[in-house]
Order: C-alpha cells, then sequence, then structure tokens
C-alpha cells in the first residue's frame, strides 16, 4: 500500500525555524549553520514532496539553500498569499508553530511549484541593486529636505549628501564589476541594453531580480512580474482588467524604461500611438507598452538575438 506523500511547513524568523510536517510531526530549531545539518538530516530522512518556507526578508535563505543543495524540493511563497489562505480556513490566530502547520498545509493542498534558490553571484547583484535603490531614496529624501532647512542645517544635509553620492558612485562601480566579471551576465546586460529604453538600470535589475527571462512563456513572465491583466467580472457586472501582484521592484524598473521607449524605441513608439489614437487612457495605453517591452526581453534572451525591430513587430 502506497504511503501518503509528505509535506512539510517552515516558519522562519530570524534566530528561530520552527518545522511542521503534514502527518502533525512538529519541532523546533536554530537559524544557524550549525543547525542545517540536523535539518537536513531530518527532513531528507521523510523524503518530502514538498518543503514550504515564506520570504521574510532573507532569513529564509540559509535554510532554503541547505535544503536546495541536499536535493529536496523547495518553495519559497509569498507570505501574503499563506496569510489568506489561513483565514480562508478560519485560521485568525498567529505563532509560529501555528503558522508552520498553516504552510504544511498550503504546500499539500495548493504545491507551489519548487523553484531553484538563486546562486550565490545573483543574491550578491540582487543586494547591490537593492543597495543603489537606497541610496537613491536617502539622497532625494535629503535633497527635498535641503530645500526647507534652517540655515544652520544646511551645511550639514549637504555634506550629507556628498557622501551619499560618493556611496551611490562606489556601488555603481561594484555593480558594474560584479556584471562584467561574468562572461553569461556581460552577454545578457549587452543583449538587454541593445533595446532602445533599456539602459544600466533597468538591465542589471532584470539580471538579479528576473533571472527567469527568457525562460518561461509569454503568459507566465507576464504573471511573475504582474503585468498580466487579471479579469473583474461577477454575474452581469463586468469589471475593467487590471494588472495587480508580481514583483514591484522589477515593474518599477519596467516603467520607467518604458516612459523612454515610448519615445526612442519604434517599436513601442508606434504601439503607444495606436493605443492612445484608439481612446485608450494614458496609464492603460503605458502598461500595454510595459507588457510588451516584457515580452520583447524575453524573445530575446530566449533566443539570444539582439534588439532588432522585426522581433519587436513579431510579438
Amino acid at each position: 500500500m502506497a504511503t501518503a506523500p509528505v509535506y512539510v511547513g517552515i516558519d522562519v524568523s530570524k534566530a528561530t525555524l520552527d518545522i511542521c510536517t503534514s502527518e502533525g510531526e512538529a519541532w523546533h530549531e536554530a537559524n544557524d549553520d550549525r543547525a542545517m545539518t540536523v535539518l537536513r538530516g531530518r527532513l531528507t530522512a521523510l523524503s518530502p514532496a514538498l518543503i514550504v518556507l515564506e520570504a521574510t526578508g532573507g532569513y529564509e535563505l540559509r535554510a532554503a539553500a541547505a535544503l536546495g543543495a541536499a536535493g529536496l524540493p523547495v518553495a519559497v511563497v509569498n507570505p501574503r498569499q499563506v496569510r489568506h489562505f489561513a483565514r480562508s480556513l478560519g485560521q485568525l490566530a498567529k505563532t509560529d508553530r501555528i503558522d508552520a502547520r498553516v504552510l504544511a498545509t498550503f504546500a499539500a493542498r495548493v504545491q507551489p511549484e519548487p523553484r531553484p534558490l538563486p546562486d550565490e553571484d545573483t543574491r550578491e547583484l540582487g543586494g547591490l541593486i537593492s543597495r543603489r535603490r537606497q541610496l537613491v531614496a536617502m539622497i532625494t529624501a535629503e535633497e527635498t529636505r535641503l530645500q526647507t532647512a534652517v540655515p544652520s542645517l544646511r551645511k550639514p544635509i549637504k555634506r550629507h549628501i556628498g557622501w551619499l553620492r560618493r556611496e551611490l558612485s562606489s556601488v555603481d562601480a561594484d555593480i558594474d564589476g560584479t556584471v562584467r566579471r561574468s562572461p553569461i551576465w556581460r552577454a545578457k546586460d549587452d543583449l538587454l541594453q541593445s533595446v532602445p529604453g533599456i539602459g544600466k538600470t533597468t538591465a542589471r535589475t532584470l539580471l538579479a531580480q528576473l533571472p527567469e527571462l527568457g525562460t518561461l512563456k509569454e503568459k507566465q513572465i507576464a504573471a511573475l512580474v504582474g503585468l498580466a491583466p487579471l479579469n473583474r467580472d461577477s454575474g452581469t457586472l463586468r469589471g475593467r482588467r487590471i494588472v495587480w501582484g508580481g514583483r514591484a521592484r522589477v515593474r518599477t524598473a519596467l516603467y520607467m524604461a518604458t516612459l523612454a521607449a515610448t519615445r526612442f524605441n519604434p517599436v513601442v513608439k508606434a504601439f503607444y500611438a495606436r493605443l492612445l489614437d484608439a481612446g485608450k487612457p494614458f496609464k492603460v495605453a503605458l502598461v500595454a507598452c510595459m507588457h510588451k517591452l516584457l515580452i520583447i526581453l524575453n524573445a530575446m534572451m530566449r533566443d539570444g538575438r539582439p534588439w532588432d525591430a522585426a522581433i519587436g513587430a513579431a510579438v
């Protein structure tokens, strides 16, 4: 008689891991390198069909990497999706052990697709990209404060802005060096930047935060980024299609690139003008252009072909 598959949920915090299986077994481990050996051995013995962890700002990476390296099927999922799932079960209380049990149930019923974790180099590039975004935000905030600062504070604020700009230049150099040291990334970076409207920042953001680009079908990559139009129909109501969810940071980078592409990319520019002439609102037309630009980039990365207007026209 075949045994039922085992599903595992792991609730992650900075210092601890709470583990629960679909069979009701539960235990507690430290979230450190020493405990990973114990965790890996114990879960390997269970031969789970799937292990699910929530994304928790990076605290989940140690466990996910250790378990993935052992050949175990691991899925890192969106915490909001799991929370909605818990509410649908009527589970309103929230503790680490309860969360682990909910994750095990989520794994058994939803069975999200296991995805390989980004390698160390990709995580390093992602960290640099995130740091760059933080520095740009701090510079913008300080420049805004400078406009209304009293005279005695203007000099230290300017000094801080100068320091932040030097840090930004240093991070930009680190990002450039990281990309150019890798022949694969260098080729992908050159491919992306061959598209009118795609600059360094967008290309590197896509490399770090959308490594699936070129490996998925059109609808899959659009849904992953959050650019797939979703229906909002009920009964006789026919709501407006909207885009929602997905990877917000990738969408932000694509939004800025699309603004440039509507001016300098002949394919996107013509598509944008056609939508506006058809009476589409500005925002609807721009999101449609973001979707088209993403599909063009996906096709280019899939085929390893640099920008050609014929590619864009065919998408």
